[in-house]
């Protein structure tokens, strides 16, 4: 193998889970021809967080090595809504919440992907065309049984949980996408495993030369256990501001701060192991999660954001200084008062009574400054303040009758 496709792999597949079949991506790349690398995106939510960018990353390194990236909006396959990790029908978008979605998309990834090498496309462009006679064939290429193999569909058809006809075409139209777009190589989570081996038997079927399947690992959120969601509230959103950002990154746990590196950085795999050794070493480990976030904030906002926001976290976190943006609110507490995880609540720090008590109980609440504890305390006009929720969440509340 020649020297440089070597170490075009080694960069391609740094942090992949799977590869089927290396191989063949070897091959591919030492013919010398600009592969075509696709990746679907249903567009179900209007904002990316950086677990999704863990695969747009990886499209950025294919650019750099010289190929052509397809950055593919499903917004056919939007429609149906994606059944995988899910043990209920996924509720379909409306057309209207797609085209929505997928706008804003297209400008995100731009901060990631070099728009020169990218093409962006929708899978409604091939599969609208489809007539019912057309999808009653692509349909007929698989099996239930083979359906039933799929590890989703299995455990809910296990646990006697519904399984609606259309979920078992989001495989088949997936596949079909690779078809269509003559992919050379498809990247995707470890959860997208069925769906992407669906993409080599199709294209097999078609006499095309199947594609390679490159599948990342699915990025733990700030919990450190579950996977980066905006419903676990454990993400950190690429729109978000800069001081949200660093505020964040800095809150990841020392080791998986090496988990960020390994699947956000573009540093080297040689620098980021000269790094683990300077900490190794005996260097504070907070000051190289401060290169991580610099770098972050760095690409999706600027290079001054990104110098502004560790001033700013050093001077609220560090010397313990209140930010200087608190925002005013006012709470209505009646006149008999109202309890403080409903004072809380109603302020906008946190989500739910009961995400107000966990903090509460964590010691993550303040009051003017001072750690406050009894989760039974009724707040009345006398207890207005700046009230603090974590380290990032701030606001001056006026207390009325």
């Amino acid at each position: 193998m020649k020297t440089e496709v070597a170490e075009a792999i080694a960069e391609i597949t740094r942090g992949a889970e799977e590869v089927l079949l290396e191989q063949e991506l070897a091959e591919k790349l030492a013919s010398g021809k600009p592969l075509i690398v696709k990746a679907g995106f249903d567009p179900t939510a209007p904002d990316l967080h950086l677990g999704h960018t863990v695969l747009i990353n990886k499209l950025r390194v294919f650019q750099d090595f010289g190929h052509k990236v397809v950055f593919l909006i499903g917004d056919f396959t939007g429609m149906i809504g994606d059944p995988t990790g899910k043990n209920v029908t996924r509720k379909p978008l409306t057309t209207e919440q797609v085209i929505a979605n997928a706008e804003t998309y297209k400008e995100q990834v731009f901060k990631i992907l070099d728009p020169a090498k990218t093409e962006i496309r929708f899978n409604s462009e091939w599969m609208s065309k489809m007539g019912a006679a057309d999808m009653i064939k692509l349909a007929a290429r698989q099996t239930v049984a083979r359906m039933l193999e799929r590890d989703d569909f299995k455990k809910r058809y296990q646990n006697n949980q519904s399984i609606a006809i259309h979920e078992f075409l989001y495989p088949l139209v997936q596949g079909w996408d690779s078809v269509e777009l003559k992919a050379d190589v498809e990247l995707g989570g470890t959860d997208q495993r069925f769906n992407l081996l669906m993409g080599r038997e199709l294209q097999k079927e078609e006499g095309q030369r199947p594609q390679t399947v490159i599948m990342t690992p699915l990025l733990e959120g700030l919990d450190g256990v579950q996977k980066m969601s905006k419903s676990l509230n454990n993400y950190i959103g690429i729109t978000e501001s800069a001081n949200d950002m660093f505020g964040k990154i800095m809150s990841v746990s020392d080791e998986l701060m090496w988990r960020y590196f390994q699947l956000l950085s573009f540093r080297s795999i040689t620098e980021i192991d000269e790094l683990k050794a300077a900490v190794a070493d005996g260097k504070n480990p907070r000051d190289v999660k401060v290169l991580l976030a610099k770098e972050i904030i760095a690409r999706f906002h600027s290079e001054e954001d990104a110098e502004k926001a560790e001033q700013d976290f050093i001077q609220r976190f560090q010397k313990n200084a209140l930010p200087d943006d608190i925002p005013e609110k006012t709470v209505q507490v009646g006149t008999e008062g109202m309890a403080i995880s409903n004072v809380l609540k109603e302020a906008g720090l946190v989500q739910s009574t009961s995400e107000a008590l966990r903090m509460i109980k964590q010691n993550a609440v303040k009051v003017d400054g001072e750690k406050f504890s009894d989760s039974r305390y009724v707040c009345t006009e006398k207890d207005s303040g700046v009230y603090q929720v974590g380290k990032r969440r701030f606001a001056k509340l006026n207390l009325t009758a």
